[in-house]
């Protein structure tokens, strides 16, 4: 008798061969972004104080001690000693960033990156001071200020006959939620009457199924490929008034996203990563190495006879140097042609090599024409 848990694993086999899953679909958000929808990069120049000692020099520090002068004028604090004396090393120069989000408001908080900008050593336990943050057009989006967190610290005295410890990197930090949006960027999409979806990365076939899967869900003639990169979709009458539904419909849409083959090849580190559909054409390879060692080694060499009066004679050191060639035994393998991506790694294992070899076969096989793929050397 066939239990109830056997004819339910039956059912699902079955269903599995009648309606396959979409297994290489993504939803359209993973793949593009909504056009007029972005961040926005936000720049400042500010001050690190209640460091330790740790801050700028003189030598590289000019401009903190300009910045420190024009703040103090500004707080009404004017002195009349020495610019010079007043650099303690417990302040540094700083750069602080941003990003501001779309549809943000008043209120809300960014986390800041501060960097340091001069000869600081360390931004440990210091404080950013209140700091402007504008675009590129020079207005003033928000502003930071806040402890500096570095996840990490510096410990130690240094100097002569002293040790530092260091533990991540000192010369920046972020100021976590220390900024606050002052000014709002308006995107006002109510008044959309289209949406335009920009692919990441852009690709004609891609582009068409991304305005199919949108004609298959609102109409047909709703959307249209543009180009490789940019699909444009009509709100349907429907939908005035509720774009954000609109938007959120379709970017929860389903596609098969398609792409050149490509191979990509790190020779600093020896990656090599093989795209879906990359494929070898029939050829022979042949691969091996060739290895120079030179040994040195340093003999004495002293007089036959002992030393009697006069006589001529010196211990010296003579060098010793042999030089040896091996070239690995390698044999000539025929590589069939591939058809999938797991019969080109069978035929590249079978060649025996380490990752940074591979990175020379694959060159070759380029030059030779038998890798039908783009490859890219970074």
């Amino acid at each position: 008798m066939v239990s109830r848990w056997s004819m339910l694993l039956l059912f699902f086999v079955v269903a599995g061969s009648i309606w396959p899953a979409k297994a290489d679909a993504v939803r359209i958000k993973d793949i593009g972004s909504i056009e007029g929808v972005r961040e926005n990069q936000l720049l400042g120049y500010g001050l690190v104080v209640g460091l330790d000692s740790t801050g700028d020099r003189v030598i590289g520090g000019q401009f903190t001690i300009q910045a420190m002068m024009s703040m103090l004028n500004k707080m009404g604090v004017h002195l009349v000693i020495d610019p010079i004396q007043l650099l303690t090393r417990n302040i540094a120069s700083v750069m602080v960033t941003a990003k501001l989000p779309p549809f943000s408001k008043p209120g809300m908080t960014l986390d800041a990156v501060v960097s340091s900008m001069a000869n600081a050593k360390s931004l440990q336990g210091g404080t950013l001071l209140l700091t402007p943050l504008k675009s590129a057009n020079q207005q003033v989006f928000a502003v930071a200020q806040g402890p500096v967190s570095i996840g990490g610290f510096l410990g130690g005295t240094g100097g002569a006959g002293g040790a530092t410890v260091t533990k991540n990197h000192q010369a920046a930090g972020v100021v976590p939620g220390g900024a606050i949006i002052e000014k709002e960027l308006p995107v006002d999409i109510d008044s959309w009457e289209t949406v335009s979806v920009l692919l990441r990365q852009p690709d004609f076939t891609t582009a068409i199924r991304t305005a199919e899967a949108i004609d298959n869900a609102f109409g047909k003639g709703s959307a249209s490929a543009v180009n490789a990169g940019y699909i444009k979709a009509t709100i349907p009458p429907v939908f005035h008034g509720r774009v954000v539904e609109y938007i959120a419909s379709i970017e929860g849409l389903d596609v098969s996203v398609d792409a050149i083959a490509k191979v990509v090849v790190n020779e600093r580190t020896g990656t090599v990563v093989l795209g879906e559909h990359v494929r070898i054409s029939t050829c022979a390879i042949s691969h091996g190495n060739l290895t120079i060692s030179v040994k040195n080694t340093l003999n004495v060499s002293q007089p036959a006879a002992p030393l009697v009066g006069n006589a001529a004679g010196q211990t010296t050191v003579t060098p010793d140097v042999q030089t040896e060639v091996k070239e690995q035994e390698s044999r000539l393998i025929v590589v069939d042609e591939t058809v999938t991506l797991g019969e080109v790694v069978q035929a590249l294992n079978a060649v025996g090599v380490t990752p940074r070899d591979l990175v020379a076969i694959l060159s070759a096989l380029k030059s030779a024409g038998a890798l039908q793929a783009n490859l890219e050397i970074i």
